[in-house]
């Protein structure tokens, strides 16, 4: 166990290090009237946050021996729809928050109307870099990439999941939907990263099971900790506003199933994870860490 988290640690500082290193590159103000629009993505983009997507696309490309600087691209094209994502849902027509990663949100860093077209400059940045051959060369691969991390971003995944986020809070709900509502809100986005470093790989469909059930568990045990932290979490190291769920009566793990069923159901579902795994050794110990 010491073992595992002390990879993990290494693994989260150098890809936090390296993913930074991939948007200040991509991020180079242009010198002319969009500076400031630069300038609000590189506020959202670098700096802060787990980066656990982008290490979930290296971790599993690494699984097939795929360059690293090519998985490197591949995760920075999920964390920039990641950040896209808390930079929408930050602003005051959705969660309305002043907080994001320990600094001022972009809308209260700059204004509304760059935070709107710094979400969607990131948006359109991801599928800018997995659509270039500089990515990959085999466009079948590109395309695949594409279209797994668009599925996973719109209505059938992370925008649909907070659509029905905002229609829950409307009405009272049931675990089911709660469940159903963070498969795609949160879900959606992890399961992708992991479906991405196999297809670097070249892992036909049907060879990628195991890989999507181990994605599953651990993207509904990362919510389900997610919900805890909001009760019994420090805001200084959560680098945001805690503790807003109780306050809008929302429905979440924790509210429905009481704090200590939710810290069993996240151990379960770890484990459960990690049987996904079991046909791995010591190649798959990030995974594992990750879980």
């Amino acid at each position: 166990m010491a073992a595992h988290i002390s990879l993990l640690q290494d693994s989260l500082a150098q890809i936090a290090a390296d993913i930074d290193h991939e948007f200040d590159a991509l991020l180079t103000l242009p010198g002319d009237a969009r500076d400031r629009l630069y300038a609000a993505m590189r506020h959202a983009a670098i700096g802060g946050g787990k980066r656990l997507r982008p290490l979930l696309v290296t971790a599993t490309a690494a699984l097939f021996h795929v360059d690293r600087a090519v998985a490197l691209r591949v995760g920075t094209a999920v964390e920039a729809i990641h950040v896209y994502s808390l930079v929408h849902d930050d602003l005051p027509c959705m969660d309305d928050d002043d907080m994001r990663r320990g600094k001022p949100t972009v809308h209260r860093a700059f204004d509304d109307a760059t935070a709107v077209l710094a979400g969607d400059s990131l948006h359109a940045l991801a599928f800018e870099i997995l659509a270039s051959p500089q990515t990959h060369g085999d466009p079948f691969v590109r395309g695949e990439l594409v279209s797994t991390l668009a599925l996973a971003s719109g209505p059938e995944g992370m925008a649909g999941g907070q659509m029905m986020d905002i229609e829950a809070e409307k009405s009272v709900v049931d675990l089911q939907t709660v469940m159903r509502l963070q498969a795609l809100k949160t879900g959606a986005l992890i399961a992708a990263s992991v479906e991405m470093g196999a297809i670097l790989g070249h892992i036909p469909t049907e060879g990628r099971t195991h890989l999507r059930g181990y994605a599953r568990d651990i993207g509904l045990a990362f919510q389900i900790a997610d919900d805890i932290m909001d009760v019994e979490g420090d805001p200084e190291l959560a680098g945001k506003a805690l503790q807003k769920d109780a306050a809008a009566n929302k429905g979440t793990f924790v509210s429905l199933m009481g704090l200590e069923r939710a810290k069993q159901q996240a151990d379960m579902l770890v484990q459960q994870a990690n049987d996904h795994l079991s046909t791995y050794g010591a190649e798959a110990d990030l995974l594992r860490a990750i879980a």
